[in-house]
């Protein structure tokens, strides 16, 4: 039979799977990774956002000046700076969010097929929304910039309030309450109908969108829902902290595993556990590490 010229419908929100292809490169990517670069990161997402996940990875994608040796060959191609001669290298680093089983395959599940000694010993630290971070920079450096870097977004259905919220009587205003009424303009009444609709008990008045009595959006430590997301959102209130925790990290000078202890990624005692190549652990302190 002819080939029907009749019109199809192409739905546009199908698409292709990456397929073994993508699987296959990312397991060759990070076993390149771990032969380049000194320091290998674990670190665990909370609240995981694509876009501060984003800001992670340019942030430590960056360019650093740094003093060549005096008898390099690079010296013909230093330039002045503020504090002397320094040359433009690239210190980037790589960093890796996929699939926990295809990177702890590339890092090896035994000493039998792992690319560098020991890097097996990071495999049972990849679960749940885990990443691999491969950075030229110490782990203080690391340490410290995961502890300053968590913004806020808005929490979404499933989640633990971490705060309460509640809009008070008379005109609801745009925050809710938030900030000062100067500061602050009357809730738009188009909006109203929203509100009624996720159970808030609202009025118009003259215009303007008012509450008989306060009412309790949500309360600390209660499993959100979409319509008390919806709501937070509304009215401008962010409660979920996006934050990075290093789990453990791996030095390739040293062949060593540092196993970092529960909230010590961003700052603590200072302390870990070291894992050696008989697998046990240790406690030991960065400073013995670092040395």
């Amino acid at each position: 039979m002819p080939r029907s010229k009749r019109a199809k419908v192409v739905h546009l929100s199908k698409v292709t799977k990456k397929g073994k292809e993508l699987t296959l490169k990312t397991y060759a990517n990070i076993q390149e990774c771990v032969a380049k670069y000194p320091f290998l990161y674990v670190f665990a997402v909370d609240n995981m956002r694509n876009t501060y996940l984003k800001d992670v990875r340019t942030r430590l994608s960056d360019s650093r000046y740094v003093q060549p040796p005096f008898r390099s060959p690079e010296r013909r191609f230093v330039r002045k700076g503020v504090r002397g001669n320094f040359l433009l290298t690239s210190e980037t680093s790589r960093l890796f969010f996929g699939k926990t089983k295809v990177m702890a395959a590339a890092l090896g599940r035994s000493a039998t097929d792992e690319p560098a000694p020991n890097t097996s010993l990071l495999t049972p630290h990849l679960s749940g929304t885990i990443g691999l971070l491969f950075s030229p920079r110490a782990p203080a450096e690391i340490k410290a910039y995961f502890a300053d870097f968590h913004p806020l977004d808005y929490a979404r259905a499933g989640t633990t309030a971490t705060r309460t919220f509640v809009l008070p009587a008379g005109v609801v205003y745009s925050r809710g309450g938030e900030i000062a009424v100067e500061e602050d303009v009357p809730l738009a009444h188009s909006i109203e109908p929203t509100l009624r609709k996720w159970g808030v008990p609202t009025r118009l008045v003259k215009g303007r969108v008012e509450l008989e009595g306060e009412y309790v959006v949500c309360q600390e430590g209660e499993v959100l829902g979409s319509g008390q997301t919806t709501l937070l959102k509304m009215f401008g209130v962010a409660t979920a902290e996006f934050g990075v925790e290093l789990k453990a990290y791996w030095e390739k000078e040293k062949a060593e595993v540092m196993v970092l202890a529960e909230g010590e990624a961003g700052g603590g005692d200072g302390r870990g556990k070291e894992m050696g190549e008989d697998g046990e652990e240790e406690l030991v302190d960065d400073d013995e590490i670092m040395e």
